[in-house]
């Protein structure tokens, strides 16, 4: 049965763009039949807690002798583990918050980045190499090239390096930039750019959804 995690951070339950667009997703996944399950994890509405212990960034063979972790955590941690390494795909939204991650999502990858475990450190395991990973990422202004912001977004080459690098997953990324667009005078002359980059990016939700769905099912 193929299988969605669906991960959201965005702090706005109401006007969120990239809540809306892994809407889309979700749905689109979920049409391909009742075999197309869902994992949902709303990291805002239900956040995870910090890290407990520094032990927990490491696998019980690479602690401390004397590392002793909360119970709790080390069963939060697992079962955040086990919703990873049983999805064929992730479904992420990451909007852009102070130029990074907001930190509800951040939470979630020092839980789930475990060297030895999801990423290679003593022995080569990548248990997530190759599938793939769609990160959502909404913007609210714009970090084109050649611009004086160009390179002000921390999040994605965080996501890129994380995922993709350290995991191995295969990453597509989907993003909606000029947010404010709507609420803020200064970006009104960029309305017309935000609009049409909301309807393509939904677009692209759903042709990604068939294109996986498709090929996990196949």
């Amino acid at each position: 049965m193929p299988h969605l995690l669906h991960l959201d951070s965005s702090a706005d339950p109401e006007r969120s763009r990239s809540r809306a667009i892994t809407a889309t997703f979700a749905a689109a996944w979920r049409e391909h039949g009742p075999d197309y399950t869902v994992t949902y994890r709303d990291l805002h509405r239900d956040p995870l807690p910090h890290l407990a212990d520094a032990a927990l960034h490491w696998p019980p063979r690479l602690r401390p002798a004397d590392a002793a972790p909360p119970t709790a955590a080390e069963a939060l941690q697992q079962e955040l583990l086990a919703e990873l390494t049983s999805a064929d795909v992730l479904l992420m939204g990451a909007p852009l918050y102070n130029y990074s991650l907001p930190s509800s999502l951040k939470a979630w990858i020092d839980h789930i980045h475990v060297p030895g475990v999801t990423a290679p450190f003593d022995v080569p395991t990548q248990p997530m190499a190759g599938r793939p990973a769609v990160i959502v990422n909404s913007q609210g202004a714009s970090y084109d090239a050649h611009t004086p912001t160009e390179g002000w977004d921390h999040a994605i080459p965080v996501l890129e390096l994380i995922l993709g690098n350290s995991l191995g997953m295969t990453l597509t990324v989907i993003t909606t930039s000029l947010t404010l667009a709507e609420t803020v005078p200064a970006l009104a002359d960029q309305l017309d750019r935000s609009r049409a980059e909301l309807a393509r990016a939904h677009e692209q939700a759903v042709e990604t959804a068939a294109r996986l769905a498709a090929r996990r099912g196949g």
